[in-house]
């Protein structure tokens, strides 16, 4: 809580895809090239195509009611399709920035704050789920993309959990985010 109300102070670029990050449980290179058209306000989904994708794998991502509150606050720039521009004229933020930000909020290898990357809170999402909510175990792996490594369970999953995701995702929302 004390972590997310310093974040939800800053309005920088790199402060709002990390905001973005923890509530989707994504990875910093699906956030940092999301476009504006993988995201649909109206029906509360980002969809990221396969090719961005670890598994090759087209991922919907249900979201939740404080993520659609800070893509609304987004500024759009009519030269860039990014959800979070870089510097350079229709580039994102570099693949460094939010690890940087992380660290020169204090959070780094040998400080009091400890050496926390953004790429943990899909960990701290994955340990919420499994101790603190009532969420299947399936629903959790699923909306972290990971695969199904055994053949023949694969090969009769063929849903993806949608609904039971976004409750999912919403009340990891209201974790993350409380104040």
């Amino acid at each position: 809580a004390a972590f997310w109300k310093q974040l939800n102070s800053m309005d920088s670029t790199s402060s709002k895809a990390l905001r973005f990050l923890i509530l989707t449980a994504t990875r910093t290179s699906e956030v940092l090239n999301a476009t504006w058209d993988e995201i649909s306000l109206e029906d509360k989904i980002w969809v990221i195509p396969a090719e961005r994708m670890k598994a090759k794998k087209e991922h919907r991502v249900p979201l939740s009611k404080q993520a659609i509150h800070l893509l609304e606050e987004l500024p759009r720039f009519a030269n860039c399709n990014y959800l979070f521009p870089g510097a350079k004229e229709n580039s994102p933020l570099s693949n460094m920035s939010l690890i940087t930000f992380m660290r020169k909020l204090g959070y780094h290898k040998g400080s009091e704050l400890g050496d926390y990357v953004p790429h943990g809170f899909r960990s701290t999402f994955r340990d919420w789920a499994g101790e603190v909510s009532n969420y299947p175990r399936d629903v959790a792996e699923m909306a972290l993309a990971h695969t199904i490594d055994n053949k023949v369970e694969a090969a009769y999953r063929r849903g993806d959990l949608l609904a039971k995701r976004a409750d999912l995702m919403q009340d990891w929302a209201n974790f993350a985010s409380s104040k």
